[in-house]
């Protein structure tokens, strides 16, 4: 359920990403096509156009429409260079999805931490204390491990000592607990390494093309050249844009992850003292 929960999330931010792209697109050529045919009956009948207050003069002299931004880029993008703003943006959207996830665990981990201190310690015994904690509780996990450790030490295992016995069950509990909280950082490093590579391939492929259209034209003046150069160069801006988030998020996240699993084995050498003793005793 969870899974599914994710896929939605990221379709539905993709889909509304594009959407809003797409409709700033369509607005601004639909906007250029109601300025025409005015700009046409003003030519033909100047005393028509109606007297414009100098406020909108001076509004309309001020400003002008970049006509090589984003929104044009998209606007006037070709197959590959549309595919590299795709997976760009899926790129930056996971990232910020991830970031977001991943934060929400380790705050959750951190309250478990504090109610391991608070409940485990306190209990009659390690499977009360078990019994304590939050069933999704990572400190949960690994003293049910430990106590099923020391139920199971019978038959072939029984061969091996119960020290190491309880210790195998609890790292492996604990290597399990790490798995899971590194999962998606790799995702974080990947985009980090490959995003600027992306951006630079959307670059050379804008400058390609627009270097072949100068030439068949033959013209090569710095109108003609500036405007496809410089939309190309956008991609190795939102490859940059993409990656440096990610790269960011990974490190400080790791950061968090070493704390968070400090506190986990710290709890798993504790409780392999523990059920030594409790083993001892009976």
């Amino acid at each position: 359920m969870h899974t599914k929960f994710k896929v939605l999330v990221r379709a539905w931010a993709l889909t509304l990403s594009l959407a809003v792209v797409s409709v700033a697109g369509v607005s601004t050529s639909a906007m250029a096509q109601t300025a025409a045919p005015a700009s046409a009956a003003v030519a033909a009948d100047p005393a028509a156009a109606p007297a414009a207050p100098a406020a909108e003069v001076k509004k309309a002299e001020g400003t002008t429409d970049n006509p090589y931004g984003i929104a044009a880029l998209w606007h006037n993008a070709h197959s590959v260079d549309m595919g590299v703003l795709i997976i760009l943006a899926i790129m930056s959207m996971g990232s910020w999805y991830i970031l977001a996830i991943k934060m929400l665990e380790q705050r959750k981990a951190a309250k478990f931490a504090r109610e391991a201190t608070e409940k485990f310690w306190s209990a009659g015994t390690v499977a009360q204390g078990a019994a304590a904690l939050h069933k999704d509780s990572p400190y949960q996990f690994i003293a049910a491990a430990g106590v099923e450790a020391t139920k199971k030490h019978g038959g072939l295992m029984g061969h091996i000592p119960l020290n190491d016995w309880i210790s195998m069950s609890i790292q492996r509990s604990v290597d399990r607990v790490n798995r899971e909280m590194q999962g998606g950082l790799s995702f974080l490093a990947t985009v980090g390494s490959i995003s600027p590579f992306v951006g630079l391939f959307g670059t050379v492929w804008g400058i390609y093309g627009a270097l072949t259209q100068i030439g068949m034209s033959g013209q090569a003046s710095i109108d003609k050249v500036a405007g496809p150069v410089g939309s190309a160069l956008i991609m190795t801006a939102l490859g940059l844009a993409v990656a440096v988030p990610a790269v960011l998020a990974y490190n400080w996240l790791i950061a968090r992850n070493k704390t968070v699993m400090d506190d986990v084995r710290s709890f798993g050498s504790d409780l392999h003292s523990v059920l030594l003793g409790s083993a001892s005793k009976s």
